[in-house]
């Protein structure tokens, strides 16, 4: 174990800055072996007695420090373990330092680093006290003047937030630029790049009627994928202004491409930085759901201009207050581009998935946690895509117009300040005169509530009634929970389509202008609904556009779900029904399997999906989502602790896919004939859907019969862009022996090993790969010579997608996978801590594998002996091992 056990830090002892810093200057002079950064930082004492001033610093060389223009004596100042304490400090003055750093050596990617031969920074969290001495904390907001010199041959172009005051030679070799940022920010937006780039430059004349300057920054062999972004970017900035009002307040908005990067983006104040996967585009390397995701995430990073940088969070236990309510705003644009529906059920697939899972995880915490060790850890899913979920749900309980008033009302009242969760709520409750109290509780509770809905028909008074309970699991540190207030849409299905809705006694507070969907607010344990004039059985539609982040306890037979994948008129719950059926059928084969009696697959699930191929007036997209089989993952998180068979569960879906396969035969081999396309590619929704369906229908074949396989061959050879290519690839991987796709791997290797995106795509496919295989190929690819540990998109791609993406091989009986994984993870916890504790998450779930369950937590025992631990990894080891 290590030497000293990290601190964990409370929200309840949160306490205003004794000091703040009302302007930054900033100077860096960039070297091969060193940098010296010198700020000079305006200093407001903000309390009434005189206290030291603790600056935070991390892996800093202080060379100097004054105070107005003096030195200090080496007794006024002492270097601490988490900074610089300054003992005595005036009511208000100017505080200099000098600092030497190396960003060449710095491997974490965290504060000022080198990724290949450009200079960038990443500050969120806490990275900005590894540039220089700080009040590294949000509620600290500063308008920042920069200075950076640096060599004018190896870095022609320094960027840093704000405009552009100045810029200048020095001698023959160095240059000086001059940047000012007028709006105050928190440190962890600051941002700096330095290298040989080039740009696309652009522009968008804002509603307000000025004209703002667009550039993406990329090395020279990446200038021909830029276009997309640009697009994206430009639609993001105009429907911020028609949906939201928010308009960019600034007269230039920069975007860089860096190769080395922990996340996906960042959104430093007017200048982005970018991992290059989520803005580099082009047919030829980018899959669909590549281009998606560079959208939504170009998206994302532009709206924080307002939701997160001009209104901060005070503190990082307020972090979804930026995160939830921007992947709120980037889902609703994303859905306004494309088809709402496919990206709701993309969006509840993910956290169903794996959100469900860190609620019921060793780490589950409440949206606004109540404690860390580690911030790094807390930018996980329940931060994001639940925290956008309680955002959704305010939205459905104010309705458009109110929730729209509410966020006028929040930016307009907190514009330039660090707030809380709280003063979002309040913003929507003075904004619509809707009391929010209880609701509250989703910010303050950990876990996914169960809703259990009952239900009885009484044919003499026509009276329908639905009784629902909810309930909540314990969770770390909450073992009792109160009844949270949770929005549940529904409808009724009867024999001629939805029905109209008559709620006895008491009036919704939405409904539909057709009157057949209701929103019933369930905020107590146990409540009941009556419906008047129910003039046959229905069956009741719940959960409808995924109203509330719950699971649903309903007791729906096989042909209930048909009737609803079939018939009702929500897209989410056709889809949800076809997953509940599929689920139902695969638990079956594994109950079958088990016993050793004979596997039996219900045809109603194959001829279910006969019926929607066979449907072509159906979005095509959608087909292609409702024919997908809930994956391997989440079937072990159904079964509960301890009770999931890795190699049953495998053998189940395996055989329920394959047996669909074989009885739609024909019907996917006409689809998919008659979805082929000679049209050059474009990534719209049509051409989308119309891929996404055609590779479903692929995939099926090809699990189905070998003779497919010939079509994955050919759709590999012949196809005009990276999605079809892909496609028949994995097909060939997947389904065939190492005959049939041996070779086709290497010639896809040869064909793109220049292009790095392409090449993670291909080390993701092999560690993906369910064949007896896989582990020793991982490890080969380990050794390869485009494989580098010290690059999150490769650790990710070969690592992530091994323990991630594949089950059966990561918990072999003999425990390798696990050793493996372990084995990465303790060399990266000295390398970058951040990308080791986000590759635990496998192993945390060790509660749920029957039989594996000592090899996985000996795995994390084995981490947390190492003597030298992280405090990122320190945090998830420990804290799954209770």
């Amino acid at each position: 174990m290590r030497d000293a056990t990290p601190g964990t830090i409370y929200l309840e002892d949160y306490q205003a800055p004794p000091y703040l810093i009302n302007r930054t200057e900033l100077h860096f002079e960039l070297g091969e072996e060193d940098t010296i950064v010198t700020s000079r930082l305006h200093l407001l004492r903000a309390v009434a007695e005189d206290v030291p001033l603790q600056l935070h610093g991390q892996e800093l060389e202080l060379l100097q420090v004054s105070v107005d223009n003096e030195e200090l004596a080496e007794e006024a100042y002492q270097l601490t373990d988490d900074g610089l304490l300054i003992h005595q400090l005036p009511e208000q003055c100017v505080l200099s330092c000098k600092t030497r750093i190396r960003p060449q050596d710095n491997t974490s990617l965290e504060g000022l680093y080198k990724s290949h031969r450009m200079f960038c920074t990443q500050c969120e969290a806490e990275g900005f006290r590894k540039i220089t001495y700080y009040l590294d904390r949000p509620d600290v907001m500063s308008v920042f003047t920069v200075s950076i010199e640096a060599d004018a041959k190896r870095y022609p172009v320094l960027l840093s937030n704000g405009n552009l005051l100045e810029t200048k030679p020095l001698d023959n070799t160095r240059h000086w630029v001059q940047w000012h940022d007028p709006f105050p920010k928190p440190a962890y937006l600051f941002a700096l790049v330095a290298g040989d780039l080039e740009h696309i430059e652009d522009s968008f004349r804002t509603a307000g009627g000025r004209d703002v300057t667009l550039r993406i920054y990329v090395e020279p062999k990446d200038m021909g994928k830029c276009d997309y972004a640009m697009d994206a970017l430009k639609r993001s900035m105009r429907w911020d202004e028609e949906v939201f009002g928010r308009e960019y307040d600034l007269d230039i908005f920069n975007i860089v491409a860096v190769d080395d990067f922990n996340m996906g983006a960042m959104e430093n104040k007017s200048l982005n930085i970018f991992n290059s996967s989520c803005v580099l585009a082009h047919p030829d390397i980018t899959t669909d759901a590549g281009y998606q995701r560079i959208e939504a995430i170009v998206a994302h990073e532009y709206f924080h201009n307002w939701s997160g940088n001009r209104v901060t969070c005070r503190d990082w236990f307020q972090l979804s207050l930026k995160e939830g309510f921007t992947v709120f705003r980037d889902a609703e644009f994303s859905s306004d581009m494309g088809s709402r529906t496919v990206k709701r059920v993309e969006d509840v697939s993910m956290l169903r998935t794996a959100q469900f899972a860190e609620d019921a995880g060793p780490m589950a915490h409440p949206v606004r946690p109540e404690s860390y060790i580690e911030i790094n850890n807390f930018y996980t899913l329940t931060i994001y895509e639940k925290g956008a979920e309680v955002v959704r749900m305010i939205h459905t309980l104010l309705g458009e117009e109110n929730f729209r008033a509410g966020s006028d009302l929040y930016f307009s009242r907190h514009d330039g300040q660090a707030v809380t969760c709280e003063d979002f709520v309040r913003a929507m409750e003075d904004a619509s005169g809707m009391d929010l109290g209880q609701f509250r509780r989703w910010y303050s509770q950990a876990g996914t509530p169960i809703l259990s809905v009952t239900d009885s028909y009484d044919a003499e008074s026509n009276t329908y009634t639905l009784d629902v309970s909810q309930r909540c699991p314990a969770t770390p540190g909450q073992a009792q929970k109160q009844p949270f207030v949770i929005p549940l849409a529904m409808g009724l299905l009867g024999d001629a389509g939805n029905l109209p809705l008559t709620l006895a006694g008491q009036e919704t507070d939405h409904e539909t202008e057709d009157n057949t969907h209701k929103v019933l607010i369930v905020d107590q344990e146990r409540q009941q609904f009556v419906f008047d004039d129910v003039r046959e059985r229905p069956v009741p539609s719940l959960l409808r556009g995924f109203s509330a982040p719950v699971r649903l306890e309903y007791d729906y037979d096989r042909s209930a779900l048909c009737q609803l994948m079939s018939r009702d008129d929500d897209g989410f719950v056709r889809w949800d029904s076809a997953q509940a059926l599929a689920l139902q059928v695969i638990t079956e084969v594994q109950q079958q399997l088990s016993s050793g009696a004979a596997v039996v697959i219900d045809p109603l699930l194959s001829g279910a999906f006969v019926q929607l191929l066979e449907d072509t007036s159906l979005d095509p997209a959608m087909v292609a989502e409702m024919l997908a089989l809930p994956g391997e993952s989440y079937l072990a998180e159904q079964a509960g602790e301890g009770a999931a068979d890795v190699d049953l569960i495998h053998r189940a879906r395996a055989a329920v896919k394959q047996a669909i396969g074989e009885a739609a035969e024909q019907v996917l081999l006409a689809r998919y004939q008659a979805l082929s396309s000679v049209d050059a590619y474009q990534p719209s929704g049509d051409q989308i859907a119309r891929r996404a369906l055609r590779n479903s229908c692929l995939d099926y074949l090809a699990c189905a019969n070998g003779a497919h396989l010939g079509l994955a061959h050919a759709q590999f050879l012949s196809a005009g862009n990276m999605t079809d290519r892909l496609a028949g690839l994995r097909a060939l991987a997947f389904y065939g022996a190492a005959n049939d796709w041996a070779q086709p791997l290497a010639d896809f290797y040869q064909d793109w090993r220049h292009e790095t995106l392409v090449v993670n795509q291909w080390l993701q496919l092999q560690a993906a790969m369910p064949d007896g295989g896989a582990l020793d190929r991982v490890r080969g690819l380990m050794e390869h010579p485009d494989f580098d540990l010290r690059n999150p998109n490769k650790v990710r791609a070969l690592i992530g997608g091994f323990a991630g993406q594949n089950p059966v091989n990561f918990h072999r009986t003999d425990g390798e996978g696990y050793r493996l994984l372990a084995d990465v993870i303790a060399r990266l916890n000295s390398i970058n801590p951040q990308i080791a504790s986000r590759l635990l998450a496998p192993l945390t779930k060790w509660r749920y594998y029957a039989g594996r369950q000592d090899m996985m937590r000996g795995e994390l025992q084995r981490l947390a002996a190492l003597p030298e631990l992280s405090p990122d990894v320190y945090e998830v080891v420990t804290k799954s091992l209770q």
